[in-house]
């Protein structure tokens, strides 16, 4: 006869309903598809970088298709500053030329894809690393951003900074049916097939919608949209958004998360999320368990 601890025993006894709690929601997201967006602190630390790792390959090995776009920024800018790469800036945002293009695409889909391909692949994953000039994944247009001059309105050029208006959702369905985990770094094509960097929430909002995905989530380093007191905001409403905004509940770079989310959910992706990436296993805990860890956005 087998004796166990009444501490080991009462452990596993946890683990085991936790998983049979998880059930159910396995069931409902079971051949969806589920777009993420890696980066900041989950992406810097090795214990996180592996957690998030096994949980990507945890959603596919239970019938979850996940998809990955990912950032970078922290890195860019170190070997910006390494190369001695000096950045010109108008109205405080940075112009991405040619020379500095080439970095950051270096950076991007060179180093970053490859590692997180790689840690994928280590758990037993199938990842396949790409950027949106494979396959011509995201065809870009040229951003240019409006800025008030006292009365005079001026369109700032910002090089080569761009947003997706294409993509190729045919490839995208492809890699999902053969089993591939897409791991994708958020460089485009324009229509002279000149590169382009694109902010890696964006690129994960207009993948999400091109594939109709179940759910967006955006990996922050924050637990998601806070109240004025500082209390997690669990769900909002598209139609709530702007009033937030207004009254200063959501500011500064929270804003354009909350607003890729909107755009998101306006074009057919059932819900997003905002999440603590430093939390480890937030993926999990937001889709297997009832109430979630983050800030549900939702029509």
């Amino acid at each position: 006869m087998i004796k166990i601890s009444e501490t080991k025993g009462g452990d596993w006894l946890k683990q085991t309903s936790i998983l049979s709690q998880a059930l159910p929601f396995m069931q409902r997201y079971a051949g969806k598809n589920i777009t993420i967006k890696y980066g900041g602190s989950a992406m810097g630390e090795d214990k996180l970088s592996s957690s998030f790792a096994r949980n990507i390959v945890l959603l596919k090995q239970v019938g979850i298709n996940p998809i990955v776009i990912h950032g970078g920024g922290p890195r860019i800018r170190k070997m910006l500053d390494r190369l001695k790469v000096k950045s010109s800036f108008v109205d405080g945002l940075r112009v991405t030329d040619k020379e500095t293009m080439d970095i950051v695409e270096m950076v991007l889909s060179g180093s970053i894809n490859k590692e997180i391909v790689m840690e994928i692949n280590k758990e037993g994953g199938m990842a396949i690393g790409l950027s949106g000039k494979d396959a011509l994944l995201a065809k870009t247009k040229k951003f240019k951003k409006k800025s008030a001059a006292g009365e005079v309105e001026k369109i700032l050029d910002l090089g080569f900074v761009g947003l997706p208006s294409k993509i190729n959702t045919d490839f995208l369905k492809w890699c999902i049916k053969t089993d591939f985990i897409p791991v994708i770094s958020p460089i485009g094509y324009g229509e002279k097939f000149e590169t382009y960097n694109i902010n890696a929430d964006t690129m994960s909002g207009a993948i999400s919608a091109s594939i109709l995905s179940e759910r967006l989530i955006l990996l922050t380093d924050v637990k998601g949209v806070l109240d004025k007191n500082g209390n997690l905001l669990t769900q909002i409403k598209v139609s709530e958004v702007d009033k937030l905004i207004s009254n200063g509940t959501i500011s500064g770079g929270m804003i354009p998360k909350v607003q890729t989310c909107v755009e998101a959910v306006k074009n057919g992706v059932k819900a997003a999320v905002i999440l603590d990436g430093r939390l480890e296993h937030s993926i999990l805990l937001e889709i297997f368990t009832e109430h979630g860890v983050g800030t549900l956005i939702t029509n």
